[in-house]
């Protein structure tokens, strides 16, 4: 593994204005010994070196302010980085469901478990979508075949089902050396990205899927970075804008203020369930085309953190199996594209994300996800697999589950009505729930809850009353970040600010997840209730 640091014994820095000379193992110069022992890590440098020069000035003549005396007379090394010469777009990144709410919960945590006395006997957190950590258990069929891929003596093992090891089997023949310990190709196993389009193909009803048109990837948002990468160029009013519906899921907006990208907001009508307004769209890229340059859509479907599911219109469908109200289903840009004909099928550049993260696998921790990319310009692909091999590859984990959920087991199979009866039952447990989070939120005054009709979270609107807004604007906070704050230092609940997620301005939210187990949810649910009402009736 090779590595770049400050570390003062493999590189020595000398203050030359605003560079520094860098020496280390790549420099001519190593760290350790040299000929009869003679450490060469910090080499003396030659009397006519124009850094010996420099370095022999004071810091008065060379402009630079002067270097304050320690105790001991030796004068502290000045850091290469600093919050002030660090990369400027990375301080404008914020990422809301891993906030400082999120922070002050794991404080919470350790504070309770060294017998701090709160009024709450537990944190609970629904800020963000970790199934398994909710208590969402594995599909057994996926953790067999894992199992088997990872210590293949158990293929050995009578115990296990025979459909189990025959994938266990053709997934390792797949792998360097049988073994899912070596890289892959950078796009991906052959056999994987060849599944998943076939999976695509069932999926859109034979519309066709090229397997060189499909990249492994770690997670979705692995995808979705990568493609950003691709799209932002230009500056000033010619820099790359992007469209992003609000409210957004915040992996778009830290994305683009790290790459430096322009953020193009369209508004998601909250009266219509989160309904997606043509009219919304074209005043957001009217309006943007003064500033910027708007090359891409994306939208989520269905939506994170609305629930919403659209009904047929970049695209992230990761919550593509997480479809629970009556009359709605899940529907493929893709397919959409295909269905109004070759002048869009044959034209739009779109890009489709999947992961293993969500649905009814909730395996966040493997990071296993795709992307589809259909009429992408061939010079660009080529750049854009260039892109992928210099991370080497996914992790074979991920891509290895991510090909049991694209070819699970099939009827007839030995391990196929226990794979329906547990993928139904989470199903079925998540829409449950939907409902009842959708119930409790409106019988709160001040608290309104669209349908969830989808994916695995709530977005509520709520009221604050002008005496909150007002010591949270004293504080510096926003609204409902105080809000949120408040709720959990008084019930444990952490949730997440819908300031995190943009929304209009003049309203505030809150994103919950609707991932615990029912009884908890319903504890969850009560004291949101009698914490708004509290709340409410303090500051009125």
């Amino acid at each position: 593994m090779s590595a770049m640091g400050l570390h003062s014994k493999n590189v020595r820095l000398l203050s030359l204005g605003r560079n520094a000379l860098l020496a280390g193992s790549n420099g001519g110069q190593r760290s350790g010994s040299g000929p009869r022992g003679r450490s060469l890590t910090s080499p003396p440098l030659s009397s006519s070196s124009p850094a010996r020069a420099l370095s022999s000035l004071s810091a008065t003549r060379r402009g630079l302010p002067k270097p304050k005396m320690s105790e001991n007379g030796v004068v502290p090394r000045a850091k290469v980085l600093t919050i002030d010469t660090m990369n400027p777009t990375v301080k404008n990144v914020e990422y809301a469901v891993r906030g400082p709410i999120v922070a002050r919960a794991v404080e919470l945590e350790k504070e309770l478990s060294e017998g701090m006395k709160k009024p709450f006997a537990e944190v609970i957190k629904a800020n963000i979508g970790d199934a398994h950590a909710m208590g969402q258990q594995p599909i057994t069929f996926f953790r067999q075949v894992l199992a088997l891929c990872s210590y293949p003596e158990l293929l050995n093992d009578s115990t296990f089902p025979e459909d189990a090891k025959s994938r266990a089997r053709r997934i390792l023949q797949s792998c360097g050396g049988n073994s899912m310990g070596s890289y892959s190709a950078s796009q991906g196993i052959d056999s994987v990205r060849q599944d998943v389009a076939r999976y695509i193909e069932r999926r859109d009803g034979g519309v066709p899927c090229d397997p060189d048109d499909i990249y492994l990837t770690t997670g979705a948002s692995d995808g979705i970075m990568t493609m950003l990468k691709l799209l932002v160029c230009g500056e000033g009013v010619t820099r790359t804008g992007v469209m992003i519906s609000i409210p957004q899921y915040p992996l778009y907006s830290a994305a683009l203020a790290e790459l430096g990208a322009v953020q193009i907001n369209y508004y998601l009508n909250e009266e219509k369930c989160w309904s997606l307004d043509i009219s919304e769209l074209q005043r957001a890229l009217d309006e943007a085309r003064h500033h910027c340059n708007p090359r891409a859509l994306c939208i989520i479907n269905p939506g994170n953190p609305t629930g919403k599911t659209f009904k047929s219109y970049c695209s992230n469908m990761v919550y593509q199996d997480n479809v629970y109200a009556d009359g709605c289903q899940f529907h493929s840009f893709k397919k959409v594209l295909f269905e109004m004909g070759p002048e869009y099928s044959d034209t739009v550049e779109l890009a489709s994300f999947h992961s293993t993260s969500k649905c009814y696998m909730g395996e966040c921790g493997f990071r296993g996800g795709y992307m589809e990319i259909i009429n992408m310009d061939d010079e660009v692909k080529a750049q854009l697999t260039k892109l992928v091999s210099v991370r080497l590859c996914p992790p074979v984990p991920g891509q290895a589950l991510m090909d049991l959920v694209v070819n699970p087991p099939q009827p007839g199979e030995p391990s196929y009505d226990n794979f329906i009866k547990e993928r139904t039952a989470t199903l079925s447990a998540l829409a449950e729930k939907a409902k009842l989070t959708e119930q409790i939120l409106n019988t709160v005054h001040g608290i309104s809850c669209n349908p969830v009709q989808g994916a695995m979270y709530s977005f509520p609107r709520i009221i604050i009353p002008e005496k909150a807004v007002k010591e949270a604007t004293d504080k510096g906070q926003q609204p409902d970040m105080f809000y949120c704050m408040k709720m959990l230092e008084e019930t444990g609940i952490c949730l997440v600010p819908g300031s995190g997620f943009g929304q209009k301005d003049g309203t505030y939210h809150f994103r919950m997840t609707i991932l615990p187990p029912r009884d908890k949810l319903q504890i969850l649910l009560n004291k949101v209730k009698e914490f708004h009402q509290k709340f409410t009736k303090h500051y009125s």
